[in-house]
């Protein structure tokens, strides 16, 4: 009889994922219901590789997980843990947008910092909490590489600068003038245009929807869960 790999079950394979090392992600089962744990750390990654010594999350491991805990009959909401300096526009607009469109109780905890595209994802959930401590950098859009100087770059620019003001002014209760303000602030940023503000800050805008920390994002999103059992259960 072969040996067994020491610290491996014989059910389990070695191609078989760990989901909170290689995916950032975890599920929680209670008798209040399950939940599955969704972290977006470090730089959101689009197309192209990050440097193997940049902690990044990758949006392919992301979508298909949404769509994994979205149709799951085991799992009951869907908490998002953000500490993220931002990354890829349309990698993380896309990850927020499958997030607005769930079915199923989400929210969303912004924990050292929701930066740039982490401000869209971190409204994208149905209720969103913020650290005491934590920042969020909102800024206009950038872009690396070469940029051809002509007319149709900065038309981009401005459509997808609107892409983004529009999604988080629709999924969050900040003024449109108050957050076109803040992200073309001057003096602020040592290198940039653009503003940091901190949590009170960021609920006092009506970014955020409250301050609070791991218990209290838990708390509500059980809550959601039991008003959401009550109404199905009601239903005709």
């Amino acid at each position: 009889m072969e040996e067994q790999e020491a610290g491996r079950c014989p059910e389990e394979s070695p191609e078989d994922p760990q989901p909170i090392v290689d995916f950032g992600s975890s599920v929680i089962r209670s008798r209040r219901g399950t939940i599955h744990v969704l972290t977006i750390v470090g730089q959101v990654e689009g197309h192209q590789v990050l440097p193997p010594g940049s902690k990044s999350t990758k949006y392919e491991h992301v979508m298909p997980l949404l769509a994994l805990v979205e149709e799951s009959d085991d799992i009951d909401g869907l908490l998002v843990l953000l500490n993220t300096v931002g990354g890829d526009i349309e990698a993380g607009l896309a990850i927020a947008e499958l997030i607005a469109s769930m079915s199923k109780p989400t929210v969303s905890l912004v924990l050292g910092g929701g930066h740039s595209i982490g401000v869209p994802l971190a409204v994208s959930a149905k209720r969103s909490f913020i650290a005491p401590s934590a920042a969020m950098t909102i800024h206009p859009v950038r872009l690396n590489g070469l940029v051809i100087g002509v007319p149709q770059t900065f038309y981009y620019f401005e459509r997808i600068q609107e892409r983004i003001t529009q999604f988080v002014t629709a999924n969050s209760h900040v003024k449109r003038k108050d957050f076109t303000k803040l992200m073309l602030q001057t003096g602020e940023l040592a290198a940039d245009v653009g503003s940091v503000i901190y949590g009170e800050e960021a609920v006092e805008l009506g970014l955020i929807d409250e301050i609070g920390g791991l218990s209290d994002a838990l708390a509500c999103l059980h809550r959601m869960v039991g008003e959401k059992d009550s109404g199905s259960a009601s239903s005709p």
